[in-house]
């Protein structure tokens, strides 16, 4: 007998959840960027033996930044998911700004897709590890935080570290898994 999951929203839904907590263009393109590469990672590990549940991934990675124009916005977005009776979506959104610690490919999880894509993406556009974690020491010494940078670097790591795993697996690269994603 296969898995069975929660239902998620689904992406009309997580549509209208946006218009009505008035999530701006930007944020809703960044949220289907995040969205659609969790989704080709996880699709691209399912096809590997992998047991993900894509409508979670789907659905946490839209809602994500729902209402990242506020204070702690991770906090707020996971208690409406939570609100609405999404407790999965909510659990993952609550964690996605500082989550650090990446699970081992055997054990990778939902979480850690929709934590990856956000540490890809640069607001709608995928442009991986590298340049992503670059652009946040960049913020954040431009915001007086220098200390900031050395910690970043160390997180790094551990994001390096999956992406080899996930490419090990797949028998392919971050850049050719999601080659095909255009947000628009």
């Amino acid at each position: 007998m296969g898995t069975v999951f929660e239902k998620h929203p689904t992406i009309e839904q997580c549509r209208e959840l946006w218009n009505e907590y008035d999530t701006p263009m930007h944020i809703r393109k960044h949220c289907m960027a995040v969205a659609a590469v969790a989704y080709a990672i996880g699709r691209e590990l399912n096809m590997h033996g992998g047991k993900l549940d894509l409508d979670l991934i789907m659905a946490a990675g839209l809602t994500h930044d729902l209402v990242r124009l506020r204070d702690r916005h991770d906090l707020e977005c996971a208690k409406i998911m939570s609100n609405l009776g999404y407790a999965q979506e909510a659990a993952i959104i609550q964690v996605h700004m500082m989550y650090s610690s990446f699970s081992p490919i055997s054990f990778i999880n939902e979480t850690d897709l929709v934590c990856l894509g956000d540490r890809c993406v640069i607001e709608h556009e995928y442009v991986g590890v590298e340049k992503r974690y670059q652009y946040i020491i960049d913020k954040a010494m431009r915001n007086g935080h220098p200390e900031a940078a050395a910690k970043v670097g160390e997180l790094k790591h551990d994001v390096i570290r999956l992406v080899g795993e996930i490419e090990e697996v797949t028998g392919k690269t971050m850049d050719e898994i999601t080659k095909d994603i255009v947000i628009e």
